[in-house]
């Protein structure tokens, strides 16, 4: 089932322009059951796409990551380079709202579906209800997923109503803080499973251990 339309439409915004300190660089590279972390991230957005759930999507990158951006071009994304990655996330949330607010993009974006590319157990069927929940209700909406019940859930689907809060943005700062200062602006959505992201080597290996993502 389609839920694009003339009027408006989700965009996905893959954020993979970190510099990885944490893991130790390269991070996205890194491989998960066979496939590099972004792979996994790239295959649940091809499939959204590919059910119409959304329009298409743009990958922010850092500029000159030929390797990481193959991965996120192969999956169908356009590919923002972000001159000020080293600057922070909220320098790439912002390039990749820009992006999609490109005149003659069409359907025009009606909302971002913002996602961390360090996150490869997402599910395209938890990007479907996100879709789904924003089209019937108008709102912006996160997941809360049954195992990690009190952790922001990601993705995080941004009404381009709510698009201006970024403006406030600093550094490594996420969504989570602008969204705390407005509350009721965003639903939560209940789902099954978990969607933790991967910061450390530990972080992969706990993954690589717990079974097919």
């Amino acid at each position: 089932m389609s839920l694009t339309t003339a009027e408006s439409a989700a965009y996905a915004l893959v954020l993979a322009a970190g510099q990885s300190h944490r893991f130790g660089g390269d991070k996205l590279l890194a491989s998960l059951h066979g496939k590099p972390l972004i792979a996994h991230v790239g295959i649940a957005v091809a499939q959204a796409m590919a059910n119409g759930f959304l329009a298409g999507g743009v990958a922010v990158v850092r500029l000159g990551d030929t390797r990481l951006g193959w991965h996120l071009d192969t999956a169908g994304l356009e590919l923002v380079p972000n001159p000020d990655a080293d600057e922070g996330l909220a320098t790439s949330i912002r390039c990749g709202l820009n992006s999609l607010t490109a005149v003659g993009r069409t359907p025009p974006a009606g909302a971002a579906l913002i996602i961390l590319g360090d996150e490869p157990l997402l599910r395209d069927d938890a990007i479907e209800h996100l879709v789904y929940y924003w089209r019937q209700k108008g709102t912006s909406v996160r997941p809360r997923y049954a195992q990690q019940p009190d952790a922001p859930g990601h993705p995080v689907l941004l009404d381009r109503g709510l698009w201006h809060l970024t403006n406030a943005l600093e550094g490594d700062r996420g969504l989570s803080t602008i969204l705390a200062s407005h509350p009721g602006s965003v639903a939560t959505l209940d789902m099954p499973g978990k969607n933790p992201d991967v910061d450390t080597q530990d972080d992969l290996r706990a993954l690589e251990g717990g079974g097919s993502a």
